[in-house]
């Protein structure tokens, strides 16, 4: 897989259609070494979080095409790969698994959680935060998610209390949370090694009981 990395950056570089058409059989070569890699990362993951055991690697993954409409940047191309784990009915829900690899050394890495909760999931989450205080600390602070993730949140936060919950609140460091998600970086050299599957599997797994709480709090619960 380093020679995923070094088209990417050869992209980065070349960001324009005549050279990605020139290069594009290359691509496509690599990113079918990529959904087979994420293939056998969802097989190793399907024990502990069955839901996703039928999950299409290859649906699972993003086009490289940008959607330039709204945004400044007119660069036509993605500069890294990146792919979804969640149940599959749940691929588009903004929770789960995102798996990321590219030019682009910081954003190379797993993410787990729910990014960009609408206002009403957000207090759905609170709620269940707070009314299940002890499932989601043991989630949060388990020794296999501390040693990945540490205690960081990856994406936004209030600064200060969200509407109805005092700021001395025990769980306000939650409780101000406007993304639900943990972030690792992943090193390129990770990828160079034929197991880099299993690697990402394991690095995984300590996400697998947050998904699993927002899951049930924004859809099951009430089933």
């Amino acid at each position: 897989m380093k020679d995923l990395f070094d088209f990417f950056d050869r992209l980065a570089a070349n960001n324009n259609r005549p050279w990605f058409v020139e290069h594009k059989a290359e691509y496509d070569e690599l990113r079918a070494a990529w959904i087979q890699g994420l293939g056998r990362v969802i097989a190793a993951l399907s024990d502990e979080w069955p839901e996703v055991r039928w999950l299409d690697p290859a649906r699972a993954t993003y086009r490289i095409y940008r959607d330039v409409r709204f945004s400044n940047d007119k660069t036509p191309y993605k500069t890294h790969i990146g792919s979804s784990i969640a149940p599959p009915a749940l691929l588009k829900s903004h929770i789960g698994l995102y798996i990321q690899a590219g030019h682009i050394k910081d954003d190379t890495g797993i993410y787990g959680g729910m990014w960009c909760p609408e206002a009403a999931e957000l207090r759905k989450i609170r709620k269940a935060i707070v009314d299940n205080s002890e499932e989601w600390l043991d989630i949060v602070n388990s020794p296999a998610m501390l040693r990945t993730y540490g205690h960081r949140w990856f994406g936004e936060a209030l600064k200060t209390a969200p509407k109805g919950y005092d700021r001395d609140h025990p769980l306000i460091e939650y409780l101000r949370l406007k993304d639900i998600g943990k972030f690792t970086i992943l090193n390129r050299g990770l990828f160079a090694d034929p197991a880099w599957p299993d690697r990402v599997a394991d690095l995984s797994r300590p996400l697998i009981s947050l998904c699993k709480f927002l899951i049930y709090t924004l859809y099951e619960e009430d089933t």
